[in-house]
């Protein structure tokens, strides 16, 4: 028999479930109950419920980081259909989106923390040989995460209250479906026939008619 877990683990897979299932809003007294506890152990641990979603953050984003290779050919919402595929992630992914479903600063953060982890696999993508190099890795990788999760988020069956996390799976395998042969096309075949918009681009940028916003680590 397996022992039973820390009342803070305990915690944290009920709050992941629970916010999925019902949204942020969700009371902390249904948090407790799934996990077994009182609400005063959560505060106990946790201190607060924004503190408490802060963690589900944070393990959110340590899921996706260990399976950040799925996310090679697929990005973040391909990733996030292969990961509820399996019964123990369905909470977390079905989290994520409830989090970007809500908005403000901690789905703003998240966005950006998937940013950075994306920023890093694509470059081990690059190293390896398996995706073409940037002029800017770190604004790429943003722009294909926030593609990614903003079609996840137009489609989301989160729009109504409660969320069924025995039907994510199978909603998310069909939504990536509809969409891999478009995306794959797109990454693999350019949509532009010739580079001369880009080219356009960088000499109306380079002759100051136009600054366009970098990050660091640019390449000519």
């Amino acid at each position: 028999m397996e022992p039973t877990p820390p009342a803070e683990e305990r915690i944290l897979r009920a709050a992941l479930q629970r916010f999925a299932v019902d949204g942020l809003s969700a009371p902390l007294r249904a948090v407790a109950q799934d996990a077994g506890v009182s609400a005063g152990l959560i505060i106990h641990h946790y201190g607060s419920c924004e503190r408490l979603l802060e963690a589900c953050d944070r393990q959110a984003l340590e899921v996706t980081h260990e399976n950040k290779l799925d996310a090679f050919t697929g990005g973040s919402g391909v990733m996030l259909a292969q990961l509820a595929e399996t019964e123990r992630y369905a909470p977390v992914v079905g989290y994520v989106l409830r989090r970007l479903q809500a908005g403000g600063p901690l789905a703003q953060q998240l966005v950006a923390d998937f940013v950075v982890d994306a920023t890093d696999y694509f470059e081990q993508g690059v190293h390896a040989g398996l995706i073409s190099p940037s002029r800017d890795p770190v604004a790429r990788a943003r722009v294909l995460t926030e593609m990614a999760l903003g079609a996840l988020l137009l489609q989301l069956p989160a729009q109504r209250d409660h969320l069924d996390l025995a039907d994510l799976p199978t909603w998310l395998r069909s939504y990536t479906d509809s969409l891999m042969l478009p995306m794959l096309e797109l990454f693999t075949t350019p949509l532009l026939q010739d580079s001369s918009l880009l080219d356009a681009y960088r000499t109306a940028a380079a002759s100051g008619d136009h600054t366009p916003t970098t990050t660091e680590g640019n390449t000519s």
